[in-house]
């Protein structure tokens, strides 16, 4: 189990069309999702989010604690067998402290993985919001019987979504992660949507399938716009 959580670690830091009528499709289908999980005006009231979860690892629980201060920082706390780990990020870096690789201390993340995983600055659940003013490239590739299928591209990732056409929630996220010479893909499914006080509305349960290991995540509680200390996201020294 060890080796599995190792190799699949920072992934869990691990985030126009072809033309006009393409390009209004993806703006209608976007603008659908952000009214489904609470619209403009409670999205852009949203400074900070404290989460409180449970991560099933292979039949075991692991609490987990994830700070956001909307665009300025994300560290998350995970107990596993005993075991501390963090991840934090913020616009100038990240950093890591991963005693399953064997290390007790904290260690910068290559750039390239930063980059990566700079989406976890965001609401979750919220990729798609305002899109075009975060320099995200979106592109509506097809439909299956369910969901609308739009491609976003991040620097060094490449993630398809799957909007719901009836409740326009989002279903899954596919993504291709390029880091450390390295291709990976990961695949997270959403289910058991509910309302917080705030009306921002957030999946409570997700099931994340890494390399050779899938996690189910399930919220307990979430707290909107609680105050979070900046200095919790500083690498320690």
């Amino acid at each position: 189990m060890k080796t599995l959580i190792k190799r699949s670690f920072f992934i869990l830091l691990v985030p126009a069309g072809m033309a006009t009528l393409h390009a209004q499709t993806v703006d209608d289908i976007t603008a659908k999702y952000v009214d489904a999980i609470g619209g403009k005006t409670v999205l852009a009231s949203i400074k900070s989010l404290t989460i409180e979860s449970s991560i099933d690892v292979m039949g075991q629980e692991a609490p987990s604690t994830t700070y956001i201060l909307v665009g300025k920082g994300f560290k998350s706390e995970t107990d596993i067998q005993g075991q501390k780990m963090v991840q934090a990020l913020t616009p100038d870096g990240g950093w890591m402290i991963n005693p399953m690789a064997g290390s007790s201390t904290a260690q910068a993340l290559p750039s390239d993985q930063a980059k990566a995983s700079i989406m976890q600055l965001e609401i979750p659940s919220n990729p798609l919001a305002n899109y075009a003013a975060k320099g995200i490239k979106v592109e509506l590739i097809g439909k299956d019987s369910a969901d609308f299928k739009l491609q976003a591209t991040t620097p060094g990732v490449t993630s398809t979504y799957y909007i719901n056409m009836k409740t326009y929630l989002l279903d899954k996220q596919v993504s291709k992660i390029s880091a450390g010479g390295q291709d990976v893909e990961t695949t997270i499914s959403y289910s058991d949507y509910k309302k917080t006080d705030s009306g921002y509305v957030m999946a409570n349960t997700s099931t994340l399938e890494l390399p050779q290991i899938t996690l189910t995540i399930n919220i307990k509680k979430v707290t909107v716009n609680g105050t979070i200390d900046p200095a919790i996201f500083a690498m320690p020294k």
